[in-house]
């Protein structure tokens, strides 16, 4: 009697063309058959004129995006995830990788009524870290694990990791993905996000220089 053979962590759908504001992309959806959650990648080659600077040199770029409804589809000030989402796809677009859109990680993983709940909490005050304490909930509850699955299927073993957080870098070689380099994704402050920033630097050992307008990209 053969044995039976496992499923992998991470299944693959179609892959389709996506054309958007950024360039074309591949399009791929990816169920994690641990826990039912459907994640995304964007792929592209990049611009072949464009590859020649600093930042088409080396592995892919790889941006590790956790979903963020309120930044990515309704453009909230509160945080820097909208426009760190639109700086990978344009950059990606241009010098060739993938972003992982990891769905389900909603407020660092805590949800989007739990992040209300802590956005209400920092009106009254407190910082995005006191406010997830006071909530009972953890700092950062994401997991990166499927997001490695879906590297290692692609062929993406060693990259350059598009980031401020140090710990996707601990993650990614926690699950054997070699980070040649983490590439700064800041993007410009605002008065809106400047103190959820500063916590995030100051607080979560996040790589920011807490800019007001845009990095020049070395190319």
């Amino acid at each position: 009697m053969s044995e039976a053979v496992a499923s992998p962590p991470v299944l693959p759908g179609p892959e389709v063309h996506l054309p958007t504001a950024f360039g074309d992309f591949t399009a791929t959806a990816w169920t994690d058959t641990r826990t039912g959650v459907e994640h995304m990648t964007l792929s592209a080659p990049g611009t072949e004129t464009e590859r020649a600077g600093t930042l088409g040199e080396g592995a892919p770029l790889v941006r590790l995006h956790s979903e963020c409804l309120t930044g990515d589809v309704f453009g909230s000030y509160r945080c820097d995830c909208g426009e760190q989402l639109e700086q990978a796809m344009e950059l990606i677009a241009l010098y060739g990788g993938t972003i992982v859109y990891l769905r389900g990680q909603e407020g660092r993983g805590i949800g989007l009524a739990n992040k209300l709940r802590a956005y209400a909490l920092q009106e009254a005050g407190a910082d995005t870290v006191e406010a997830n304490e006071q909530l009972g909930l953890p700092v950062d509850a994401r997991d990166y694990q499927a997001a490695a699955d879906i590297l290692h299927q692609l062929g993406l073993h060693r990259i350059r990791l598009l980031t401020n957080n140090p710990a996707k870098q601990d993650w990614m070689r926690r699950f054997d993905i070699e980070v040649e380099a983490m590439v700064p994704s800041e993007v410009p402050i605002r008065a809106e996000n400047e103190r959820y920033l500063q916590t995030k630097r100051d607080r979560m050992d996040h790589h920011l220089t807490l800019l007001r307008t845009k990095p020049v990209q070395q190319s």
